[in-house]
């Protein structure tokens, strides 16, 4: 018997990247249920975000948040600048984002060491020296403003290169109701607060009795926060990644 045996578990990201989760899930011998809550687009007018990279020459730094914001704008910049900046910095929330600026040709990228969020990118040193630097932070539209804030009060001048967008292909939650009724059903895996927000919108803010019998795994103690002030169970990885994740689910015995 493997660890998670007989376990059903939902991935709420989007299907591009819930694979490997739910390979390392069916390995461990559960079952994943793919349910997204977030679903990347591109932008139906990009004229706002050319007219935004137009500034690229006088960056002194680039911030990507995402994977996503490195697929979706780095296609246009290059095509606009092929020789890349050689004062321009780019930094990236975490090593996936970093990896995927290493397919476009850009090597040296700041990153975190540890936890990979906005909390942990802005504690870094050369985070703090900022004042009077020109800094892009590239993402989706809206988002947390905390990168841009704090960078703001430490004195750079800072903008916004917003080059998709995250809707949630979810109208309902009836499919996940189904296979708890039917015992498909244990836990889900939330791994952004946008996720969150819609998953607890789609089940009258968490009073769903199928929600209030799952538990919710997460990767950060701030996603945690609105579900476990609802009363409902969660689980707070020890790491960042799929493998901790892994190690979280099995943490739940079977019912």
């Amino acid at each position: 018997m493997t660890e998670l045996h007989g376990r059903h578990i939902a991935i709420t990201r989007p299907e591009n990247q819930a694979k490997r989760l739910s390979e390392l899930i069916l390995a461990a011998g559960g079952t994943p249920v793919s349910f997204p809550l977030i679903a990347i687009s591109a932008l139906e007018d990009y004229q706002a975000f050319e007219a935004e990279i137009a500034q690229l020459p006088v960056q002194d730094m680039l911030i990507f948040i995402s994977s996503n914001a490195v697929q979706h704008a780095m296609p246009r910049l290059l095509a606009r600048f092929p020789r890349w900046p050689a004062h321009t910095q780019c930094a990236a929330i975490g090593p996936v984002t970093a990896a995927e600026l290493g397919q476009f040709g850009i090597q040296q990228v700041l990153q975190p060491a540890k936890r990979f969020d906005s909390e942990s990118l802005l504690a870094m040193d050369e985070m703090h020296a900022v004042e009077g630097k020109n800094i892009m932070i590239v993402r989706g539209v809206g988002g947390r403003e905390l990168l841009a804030d704090t960078l703001g009060q430490r004195g750079a001048k800072v903008r916004f290169a917003e080059c998709y967008r995250r809707i949630n292909p979810q109208s309902n939650s009836n499919k996940l109701q189904g296979l708890w009724q039917n015992g498909q059903l244990d836990s889900l895996v939330v791994t952004s607060s946008e996720a969150m927000r819609h998953l607890l919108a789609l089940t009258a803010n968490g009073s769903a009795e199928w929600l209030q019998h799952c538990t919710i795994h997460v990767n950060h103690a701030r996603i945690a926060e609105l579900p476990m002030n609802l009363g409902l169970r969660v689980l707070v990885a020890d790491a960042p990644g799929d493998e901790a994740m892994l190690h979280c689910l099995s943490a739940v015995p079977l019912a």
